[in-house]
């Protein structure tokens, strides 16, 4: 499919769908599951046969039927009310704006969204992203094949500080973190206190401890949250441009195109949304607790 034209109309739909997904996360607490969505379209690349990648195939059932994204689909219906209202946005922009929404409304790093990913309607075969039941020679061979490094590798694995495995999409249960509504580096601190009850450890999280180039920046990013955010938000912006090449000079950039007042609007926006996302999340546990 032809790449979209980034005009102005263009990143005014990319910025008013910034605004719906801020509203659509914030009431029904779904950051992990659009993270998720955006990362599943995006880690299907294949740096050596350029196939893959952010392209929003995802969309189609022969790929979200795919084992590794049971549950996606629930992603993309609450995803289709959006696109609707923003038609000129093609579905791979879409999705990659979701899991960058995801993470900023959550506490997470702003991470910079170039707009102007063509959509594809040509699925990956299965079996392209990484298997949980594996270790870290398995996660080299699926991020190097995308083109990322250890450090990314690292970097990404702290999203899992959002969200719960379900036994019915994963074969998996639980949390990594006390606050799975929250985007922080506490899934580095809860990786090095061992096994916590009531939280989950995969073989590929104990994979980042055992292997001494991954455990260095799983104590760097424990001990630092700054330098995850920093280091996290340059690897999620590597990862939703897999497959995509941004326009230069930054052209299409949703924020170089505004005029100031607006973007420092929307960052207030963002942070009064994180508050409300992580108050929610507070609240939540709380009334569990109390039945």
């Amino acid at each position: 499919m032809a790449a979209p034209v980034v005009d102005a109309e263009y990143l005014r739909q990319i910025d008013r769908a910034r605004r719906a997904l801020r509203a659509l996360i914030a009431s029904k607490g779904c950051a992990p599951i659009m993270l998720r969505l955006a990362w599943h379209d995006a880690g299907t690349y294949d740096v050596n046969t350029r196939t893959g990648g952010a392209n929003g195939s995802i969309r189609y059932e022969e790929e979200y039927t795919h084992g590794s994204n049971a549950g996606l689909k629930i992603a993309i219906d609450l995803l289709d009310p959006i696109k609707a209202k923003c038609p000129k946005i093609t579905y791979a922009d879409l999705y990659q704006l979701a899991g960058v929404v995801a993470v900023e409304v959550t506490g997470g790093p702003t991470v910079e969204f170039v707009p102007g990913r063509r959509d594809s309607s040509v699925c990956p075969r299965e079996g392209r992203l990484p298997d949980a039941k594996r270790g870290a020679p398995h996660l080299r061979d699926i991020f190097y094949r995308m083109g990322l490094t250890d450090k990314d590798i690292v970097a990404l694995s702290g999203g899992h500080s959002l969200g719960k495995a379900h036994p019915e999409r994963s074969g998996f249960e639980g949390a990594w973190t006390r606050d799975p509504l929250k985007f922080d580096n506490s899934y580095f601190l809860e990786l090095l206190k061992g096994e916590s009850e009531g939280l989950l450890k995969l073989p590929t999280d104990k994979a980042l401890l055992d292997d001494p180039e991954f455990r260095c920046y799983v104590d760097l990013y424990a001990k630092d949250e700054d330098i995850f955010f920093k280091d996290y938000a340059e690897s999620h912006k590597k990862l939703s441009e897999l497959g995509f090449t941004p326009r230069s000079g930054g052209s299409a950039s949703t924020k170089s195109d505004l005029p100031a007042a607006v973007v420092l609007a929307q960052s207030a926006v963002g942070v009064a949304v994180a508050a409300a996302v992580i108050i929610a999340g507070y609240l939540y546990e709380a009334s569990k607790r109390s039945k």
